[in-house]
């Protein structure tokens, strides 16, 4: 935490006292599956939520600068653990597996704001970088034990509508485990999907 706070602060010092900073409510939709290292169980798609703050801090003239935020998010994936007898001797079956988990997403992006005029009704943008995970809570599964923390990456695109109102869509993959069995010590997931989120800045 201390590491990512310094870094925002020299990114902040950086872009010196012409940067535009705006911050404000997001709420999102995300819809990932947990990705096993080994084709053992198959995993479905489970629709999941987000809500915190989004902040923005941007170059004035040539559209670069930096989002970061600090959201909850409830995310996880279908689990078949019953196509298994290692598990289904246990009476463990399909499982909705979820995670709630505390985010800081830090991304660069690019934003057009030379449009003639345009971009003060919609500006286009694109986004990439980390996002830090911190598994607070899960579904109660016995097969299954969480990592504290995880780390992702995350790409995507979106809008400016009238210079306050950002719709993004993106793609977010955890490059770090989420989730480790416990019979089976090398078996593990991660989580990756789509992602959509909203956001209001002032």
């Amino acid at each position: 935490m201390k590491k990512i706070l310094l870094t925002l602060f020299c990114l902040a010092v950086a872009f010196g006292a012409s940067a535009k900073f705006r911050w404000g409510p997001s709420v999102g939709a995300n819809f990932p599956y947990y990705y096993w290292e080994q084709n053992l169980v198959g995993s479905t798609t489970l629709a999941g939520f987000s809500a915190g703050v989004q902040c923005e801090l941007m170059i004035p003239g040539i559209g670069f600068g930096v989002d970061f935020g600090l959201r909850y998010a409830n995310r996880g994936g279908r689990v078949a653990f019953g196509d298994q007898y290692v598990w289904s001797s246990d009476g463990i079956g399909t499982v909705d597996l979820r995670l709630q988990t505390i985010q800081i997403p830090v991304n660069l992006r690019f934003k057009w704001t030379r449009m003639n005029g345009i971009e003060n009704y919609v500006a286009p943008f694109v986004y990439a970088g980390p996002e830090f995970n911190f598994n607070v809570a899960n579904t109660k599964c016995d097969a299954v034990k969480r990592a504290g923390a995880s780390v992702g990456l995350g790409v995507g695109l979106g809008a400016e509508l009238f210079k306050r109102y950002q719709l993004s869509g993106g793609y977010v993959w955890d490059v770090t485990y989420d989730v480790k069995t416990h019979k089976l010590d090398e078996f593990s997931a991660r989580l990756e999907g789509w992602v959509v989120n909203f956001a209001v800045l002032f």
